[in-house]
């Protein structure tokens, strides 16, 4: 029977209980075992995808064309196992499903209720990770205990473990153990006060997972076992790591959180093996090559969670190079008011993520003028490819107020334009170009030198794309196009080979970069700007 484990979260948010869920599941893999993971979130939204960056950080794409919560993306880094459609349900997605029942006459007369309609929904979407191939679910419950928006979640997984029997799930809670530096001491009460509402709602730990900033003294893991019903060895500390995100299942690894569950499960433990990524830990902390710097200039760099992947897929690509990589973060609208020279100096590679809207468009296009003319390693990610191209049709090729009709309807080139298949589609929510689609590389280019080979498949979440009328032109005046869709109509890589390193692609690498193994192009990209480094400081 599929062995199931529940992490909820208290006292605040931002926690960390995606982090830990992933890091959990990559110490079961590592012990032999087959592990899915879930996000239930509690917002009434269907899905992040209309939401704001601002609001919500990045939206992860899954391989099936899901829009989701950003933990995915640290369920996937860490585990390597793909998460689908199945892997993130919201409150929304519950609702919308019952009312739609309801609406086809589906409940046969009866009232709907809460309960039990909305908890057997929540339980029903929970179920669906099971499978002959899983051996563990882990399903996070967003948001924090206490929040009216969570009771529905809370309810289904409290009545979940009652059907399955308390040696097929656990409860994991991760919860806050502040240190008051005016008290010089750390405060186990919020904690306390925080299985108490567990407990309230019939919920009761059987592991307690506390973030601090300090180690637990063995009195207050003493108070927090007594007061939360925990037995005192299962108080397991996470203490805020120095370096890396990817030293916190180190840090569980060496208390033996992965043993205790197994045991609590009465399932065999096996050796743990995870001298890779230690490696890959000492690689990331310790780098033999020392530090290059690149600059990501983006739209929303005020938040730090709105280009998350990005981030960590150029940690991924260090590792590879055995560099470490220090990021200069730049608001796009910034090199509107200043200088790009000015704001990128000494860079040693600049990097254009995604986004939408044309605030601060042009201090991204401002940013690539000055990669390609300065020679710095250039790397653009879906609209950081569209602002390439923007770049070059105006500079390289002549082409005054060439745009994305995304922009300016009115352009006289607009060498971006919505997409034919999207040209009937008025509604927001879930209807971009999402998931993985295949893509062809071409020969004898850094994109296929990178990959390695000449048949990929990326995922994408865009709307616009490159204007074929324009394709002759661009290329006449240097532009290649490196990366092409089967049938020859989708743009998806572009380069410009005048120069050292100039690459974009349409789609987003980043959601497939793990830290075990980086992704193709952020390798190279790494690469390039350590290149550029000893190039430059030689």
């Amino acid at each position: 029977m599929t062995k199931h484990l529940f992490v909820t979260g208290g006292v605040v948010s931002s926690l960390g209980k995606g982090l830990t869920a992933a890091s959990v599941a990559l110490l079961l893999e590592r012990r032999g075992y087959r592990v899915k993971l879930q996000k239930l979130d509690p917002y009434l939204n269907v899905d992040p995808g209309t939401m704001s960056p601002y609001q919500h950080g990045e939206v992860y794409v899954t391989v099936d064309g899901a829009e989701t919560d950003l933990d995915l993306g640290h369920y996937e880094r860490f585990t390597g196992v793909d998460c689908t459609q199945a892997s993130n349900f919201t409150t929304g997605r519950i609702y919308s499903s019952v009312i739609s029942r309801e609406r086809e006459g589906g409940y046969l007369g009866k009232t709907v209720q809460v309960i039990p309609h909305i908890t057997d929904e929540i339980k029903n979407a929970i179920r669906a990770m099971d499978s002959d191939d899983v051996d563990f679910v882990i399903t996070e419950i967003g948001g924090t205990v206490g929040d009216i928006e969570s009771l529905p979640f809370l309810e289904a997984i409290r009545q979940f473990r009652q059907e399955i029997g308390r040696h097929n799930g656990l409860f994991l809670h991760v919860t806050l153990v502040p240190y008051l530096s005016a008290a010089g001491e750390m405060k186990t009460k919020p904690s306390q006060q925080s299985v108490g509402i567990l407990r309230s709602i019939g919920i009761i730990p059987d592991i307690l997972i506390c973030r601090c900033e300090r180690p637990l003294e063995r009195d207050q893991k003493e108070k927090l076992a007594l007061f939360c019903n925990v037995e005192p060895q299962l108080v397991i500390e996470e203490i805020d790591v120095a370096n890396s995100i990817y030293e916190v299942p180190l840090a569980l690894a060496d208390q033996d959180l992965d043993v205790y569950i197994l045991e609590l499960l009465q399932l065999h433990v096996d050796n743990l093996e995870l001298q890779d990524w230690r490696d890959m830990v000492d690689r990331v902390i310790n780098p033999k090559h020392g530090t290059v710097e690149i600059a990501v200039v983006g739209k929303y760099i005020s938040l730090q969670d709105a280009y998350k992947s990005i981030y960590e897929s150029l940690t991924h690509g260090g590792a590879a190079n055995d560099v470490k990589v220090k990021v200069r973060q730049i608001e796009s609208e910034e090199v509107e008011r200043k200088s790009a020279a000015e704001l990128l100096d000494g860079v040693h590679g600049i990097l254009i993520p995604g986004g939408f809207g044309d605030r601060g468009i042009e201090g991204k296009i401002a940013a690539i003028r000055h990669a390609r003319e300065k020679q710095i390693p250039f790397f653009g990610i879906c609209l950081g490819m569209q602002c390439a191209v923007m770049d070059f049709s105006r500079q390289i090729c002549g082409l005054a107020n060439a745009n994305s009709s995304e922009f300016d309807a009115q352009s006289p080139h607009p060498v971006i334009h919505l997409m034919a298949s999207q040209r009937e589609i008025y509604r927001k929510g879930g209807t971009m170009r999402l998931g993985s689609y295949p893509c062809n590389l071409v020969a004898g280019t850094k994109a296929a030198a990178c990959y390695g080979k000449h048949e990929i498949s990326e995922r994408h979440r865009h709307r616009y794309e490159f204007n074929n009328a324009y394709r002759k032109q661009l290329e006449e005046h240097g532009m290649v196009f490196s990366g092409m869709s089967p049938d020859g109509e989708l743009v998806e890589v572009i380069e410009y080979p005048a120069h050292p390193w100039f690459v974009a692609c349409q789609f987003h690498p980043e959601f497939q970069s793990t830290p075990l193994k980086s992704h193709p192009l952020f390798r190279g990209f790494v690469e390039a700007a350590l290149l550029h480094r000893n190039s430059t400081t030689a």
